[in-house]
């Protein structure tokens, strides 16, 4: 006996309040009894803090329990037979957050991670073993006003006010921090311009970068995704730093006073939009990375907020 959950839309993305709508197949090879068929949908915010924490914040350590989301049971048969064939049964299933929640985007990450999965369990007879069957499906935000976290509707709102948030930085030895002995950098000179640091997570992020200036020879030139995922409670946080991507964009010893285009599409499901809660934060960064000829790393890290909304959809909002 097989069992299978098709979700009727096939890129199953769903936003708070819609209904999940599918069929549930079972295939038998020959007439069989049933004990129940159910269906559960689960959304829960997973914690958890790296070995090196663990001893430090043993407190919180013991207390990042789940967060629950969403915790919804269906039975849809106590008990019967099911014919020989295939057997395909319809189900509809509200997305209601628990009270007091709401529903967060889809997020996979290293030490915070936000899922949906929607479960079918076949109870058998005795001596037959039960089947399982758990697919995951991703929530996206559906609209500005929606009950999400305040953090997310200052986003919302600093982006439709300001617009796009343009940045120009240059680095230069002086500018370097964590050096012991800054006589010993080679001397250069570069420039960027980020086109804003207030990103939409379905446009890629872009800008340029110029060599002005430098005295050694370029190795590479790297661009770096960075997530930072904070959880914290009463007995204190921890902030951990992992990369998400690293996108070359730059290969050998760059011309001098040539614009270098950056550009980076957000990965799904590793990237989310900004999220700022009382128990966890999930941030990002961008990090552009020059390695030199003699392995000296020139390094800028640019904070982002990403948000769902692009200008143009907020507007007609």
């Amino acid at each position: 006996m097989e069992l299978d959950i098709r979700l009727k839309r096939s890129n199953k993305v769903y936003t708070e309040g819609e209904s999940l709508i599918g069929v549930i197949v079972i295939d038998s090879k020959s007439d069989s009894k049933h004990e129940g068929i159910s269906l559960s949908v689960d959304a829960t915010v997973q914690m958890q803090l790296s070995t090196k924490n663990v001893g430090i914040f043993e407190a919180f350590y013991n207390s990042a329990k789940p967060i629950t989301l969403i915790n919804q049971f269906v039975e849809i048969s106590k008990n019967g037979r099911l014919p020989s064939g295939k057997t395909e049964i319809p189900f509809e299933v509200l997305l209601k957050p628990k009270l007091n929640r709401q529903l967060y985007e889809t997020y996979h990450g290293v030490f915070i991670t936000i899922q949906y999965l929607l479960k079918c369990e076949l109870k058998r007879p005795m001596l037959n073993k039960d089947i399982q069957k758990v697919i995951e499906f991703f929530i996206e935000y559906n609209r500005p006003n929606n009950e999400i976290s305040s953090s997310i509707k200052n986003l919302i709102s600093f982006g439709r006010t300001t617009g796009t948030k343009s940045l120009n930085f240059q680095l230069t030895p002086e500018s370097i921090q964590n050096v012991r002995d800054k006589n010993r950098v080679p001397k250069f000179r570069i420039k960027g311009l980020i086109d804003s640091t207030i990103c939409y997570i379905g446009e890629p992020f872009t800008g340029e970068l110029i060599i002005e200036h430098c005295e050694q020879l370029i190795k590479s030139i790297e661009l770096q995704l960075v997530r930072i995922e904070t959880c914290g409670c009463a007995e204190g946080y921890a902030c951990e730093i992992t990369e998400i991507q690293n996108i070359q964009i730059g290969d050998g010893d760059i011309g001098r006073l040539v614009p270098l285009p950056i550009y980076m599409i957000f990965p799904r499901l590793f990237a989310c939009p900004t999220l700022i809660t009382n128990n966890f934060k999930i941030e990002f960064e961008i990090k552009i990375v020059i390695i030199l000829d003699d392995n000296h790393i020139i390094t800028e890290n640019i904070p982002i907020k990403i948000i769902r909304y692009s200008q143009l959809e907020l507007q007609k909002k």
